[in-house]
């Protein structure tokens, strides 16, 4: 894939550009290559749906199973307009390296409905997630493939899954994970994925010699996995001096005051206006004064038209491929260092194997404990790509997709193919 060409490239084809560079390094054989790339299984269901104005609209829906080679798949389900088959299958495949990195028994998979949920009533989204479910009832389950929340999706979203599983099947809360803690969630869930990326940042800044408690941190969303992000960050002692979301953003260089922040957002719904801080754009965030930029929005934030802009000394990226292939490139050569995705936001995947584990033992584990696992999980998992990266003087994201293709080749070896 030469820097130099002109073709654009799918989402999913960037993500299969990082494993043929990691095959490469280990020598991988060609046919074992060629199975871990391809997905298992797509699926596309159509959703007709009765609004509640009384009119008929079909939402498309998709779930794509990559590999479950280690595990059952497992993946999360986004709402979004801009889903796409292509972008379920990287997703998928993502997931796929992700749960490798971070050794735990799953698979890969995505699914999303192609929508906007902002223009969707509770009741409606409700129906449509019942009629998702039952669109892929046939390929789910706790030992066949287990969703989980994701973009514009939560704990609701998952209790209606639940309920709409279970119907047919018997109450199986091992069906989804992200689920509340009233049914059956995992303590520590909720902040799971915000919380692994923290860690991710902290063992890096080691590495780097960036002091976590002086230097500045952007981030760039205030969903689920930004503003938990900020919350354990601010809880550790880092300094946040920027945070955006859907509507915009705010900078303060002294640093912004989170749990304040915190309470103006449940309040009203934005990071906008909140007092002693600048306004600022999504973009401009990217592009501001600061040691670290944490991406937690959507993909494609950093590409080539900006990446030589970005000031940031260190990237974690807690969104899924939130910089482009060229983006990589050019921060790469000019000595930008990146915690990849597939290692950083590992913590979401990580605590959803602990819900998992915990409702097929019907037993529940304290959040003490949750949060300790989760800490020698990422810990671990960091170090290992620490030494893929070292060994083989390469980015840490081709270190990490080094340690997802051996595990996933090894295993596919083991287990033997046709």
């Amino acid at each position: 894939m030469p820097q130099s060409s002109p073709k654009s490239y799918s989402a999913f084809e960037i993500a299969l550009h990082n494993v043929d560079v990691a095959a490469k390094k280990i020598g991988l054989n060609g046919e074992i290559g060629t199975l871990i790339k391809n997905p298992d299984r797509e699926l596309k269901v159509e959703l007709p749906l009765m609004r509640d104005n009384g009119t008929l609209e079909v939402f498309t829906g998709y779930r794509v199973q990559h590999n479950n080679v280690r595990g059952p798949f497992k993946g999360g389900i986004r709402y979004h307009h801009e889903v796409d088959l292509d972008e379920v299958r990287a997703l998928a495949a993502l997931m796929t390296w992700k749960t490798a990195i971070v050794d735990i028994p799953f698979g890969g998979a995505k699914g999303g409905i192609t929508c906007d949920p902002r223009k969707l009533s509770e009741k409606e989204l409700e129906q449509l997630t019942r009629l998702f479910t039952n669109g892929i009832d046939p390929i789910i389950g706790p030992n066949m493939d287990i969703p989980a929340p994701d973009v514009n999706t939560n704990a609701q979203v998952m209790s209606w899954f639940l309920d709409e599983y279970s119907r047919r099947h018997g109450f199986s809360p091992a069906c989804v994970t992200g689920k509340p803690v009233d049914l059956f969630g995992s303590y520590g869930r909720e902040e799971a994925t915000g919380r692994g990326v923290v860690i991710a940042y902290r063992e890096a800044a080691k590495r780097f010699g960036i002091d976590l408690k002086t230097a500045s941190a952007a981030i760039q969303g205030f969903g689920n996995v930004g503003s938990n992000t900020a919350k354990v960050l601010a809880a550790m002692g880092g300094k946040i001096v920027a945070v955006s979301d859907m509507y915009g953003g705010i900078y303060s260089k002294k640093g912004i005051d989170i749990p304040a922040l915190l309470e103006h957002v449940r309040k009203t719904r934005s990071v906008k206006d909140f007092s002693g801080t600048e306004v600022m754009t999504n973009e401009e965030l990217l592009e501001c004064s600061c040691d670290v930029l944490i991406p937690a929005a959507l993909g494609g934030q950093v590409t080539k038209a900006n990446a030589s802009r970005i000031k940031a000394k260190l990237i974690v990226e807690g969104a899924n491929e939130p910089l482009s292939y060229e983006a990589d490139e050019i921060l790469d050569a000019k000595g930008t260092k990146v915690v990849p995705d597939i290692l950083a936001n590992a913590g979401g995947v990580t605590v959803s194997y602990f819900e998992w584990a915990q409702n097929l033992q019907q037993f529940r584990w304290e959040e003490e404990r949750v949060n300790a696992e989760l800490e020698k999980i990422m810990v671990r998992a960091f170090d290992h790509v620490w030494k893929k990266t070292e060994e083989h003087k390469v980015p840490m994201r081709i270190g990490a997709y080094i340690v997802a293709v051996e595990r996933i080749a090894h295993a596919t070896s083991l287990r033997g193919y046709h």
